[in-house]
């Protein structure tokens, strides 16, 4: 029999599509199952900012009347144009276990972006490098934090069959409760002092401009990062939307120097050990029962995690990023003995990852982007 991935054309299939993570890991330990409105307003054109400047194709392979894989084919003109590149993407790969489906996925994905002047496939990536990327390789052993992807041991073995091969690893650490090093407590108050810095937290009643002072600051600290392309305002206010309700705003940083944001370090409580106890769904026949069992589960949560942690240029390798990571784990110690997952971090940034494992970090998963060329 054929297996052939077919453009998503009608609203049934576009539900299929949504639904298959949930049918194919529901039963699964580790699946954290997103809010499906989420996962529809990704896909949306008229509420996802990227389609402001990009394009994406999705597919299914349907077998025997039910839908057993899909992909998501992205061309990202901005990034090629940031990158000199002509890459295309690859995303939202869910598949059963059989390698005709994945290998037909692929293709289509392939296809497509060759169709259009693209010479190289790079994924999982949802649809940027600033949204959820890459694909668990290592770490399978508890759940993903907030805004980190899941997917099954058995995917690497589909990609790679199909000929993938690794581009770049990304790292993620984690940091038990254990008390800053004194040095580095001493360092901090020195670098405060000396170059007359502030550091408060976030301002919930200013949110918009401070979206627009971390937007500033994030944008420029990874400007040269492999993968990089800077955030629009619209998808930056798009982000700070979806985590606004979550956000925690003491452990949200803000570095300044004569009110001018120069730092930013940004630690989430992590919302995906509550999120399962939402089943997907915040309202049910027009009931809120999910987001009460959500704002139970919340109650509990005792995980954060460190997203974002950068100093503008012209200030970095002078003890500011000693000054935010102290400040924002005194904040997070003040809550009681919580745990963090730190990253991602690039596998290549001896700098970062030397600085993490100095403080007793250990590195808890790998996610991998892979790369095909066309």
């Amino acid at each position: 029999m054929t297996v052939t991935a077919r453009p998503v054309r009608t609203r049934r299939r576009l539900r299929q599509f949504v639904e298959l993570p949930y049918r194919l890991h529901g039963r699964e330990a580790a699946f954290v199952p997103p809010l499906r409105e989420d996962c529809r307003r990704l896909l949306d054109r008229r509420r996802n900012p990227f389609f402001a400047y990009g394009d994406v194709e999705l597919f299914t392979v349907v077998v025997a009347g039910r839908v057993v894989g899909r992909i998501a084919a992205v061309h990202n003109p901005r990034h090629n144009a940031a990158h000199q590149t002509r890459d295309g993407f690859f995303g939202q790969f869910e598949c059963v276990d059989d390698q005709a489906v994945a290998g037909a996925l692929l293709d289509a994905a392939a296809r497509w972006a060759g169709e259009r002047g693209l010479t190289t496939l790079l994924g999982p990536v949802n649809f940027t490098m600033n949204d959820e990327c890459g694909l668990l390789v290592d770490g399978f052993d508890t759940p993903p934090s907030v805004l980190m992807p899941y997917n099954p041991p058995y995917y690497r073995e589909l990609l790679e069959g199909c000929g993938l091969i690794k581009a770049k690893d990304l790292w993620t650490w984690h940091r038990g409760s254990h008390p800053l090093d004194d040095r580095l407590r001493r360092l901090a108050e020195h670098v405060q002092r000396r170059h007359r810095l502030s550091v408060r937290p976030l301002d919930l009643g200013d949110f918009a401009a401070e979206l627009g002072r971390i937007r500033g600051v994030y944008n420029e600290v990874w400007e040269h990062n492999w993968g990089f392309t800077p955030m629009t305002d619209a998808e930056f206010a798009a982000l700070g939307g979806r985590l606004r309700q979550v956000i925690d705003p003491s452990l949200v940083l803000l570095a300044e120097v004569a009110g001018e944001a120069v730092g930013v370090a940004v630690v989430l409580p992590d919302v995906n050990q509550a999120l399962p106890a939402a089943r997907g769904r915040l309202t049910r026949c027009g009931l809120p029962i999910g987001l009460a069992r959500l704002a139970w589960a919340a109650r509990r949560i005792d995980r954060t995690r460190a997203v974002l942690f950068g100093v503008v240029e012209r200030l970095r390798g002078r003890g500011v990023e000693a000054l935010l990571y102290a400040r924002a784990f005194e904040a997070l110690r003040a809550r009681g003995p919580i745990d963090c997952e730190l990253g991602w971090t690039l596998e290549d940034n001896r700098a970062v990852n030397q600085y993490l494992m100095a403080d007793g970090c250990v590195r808890s998963k790998t996610y991998r982007i892979y790369r095909r060329e066309l």
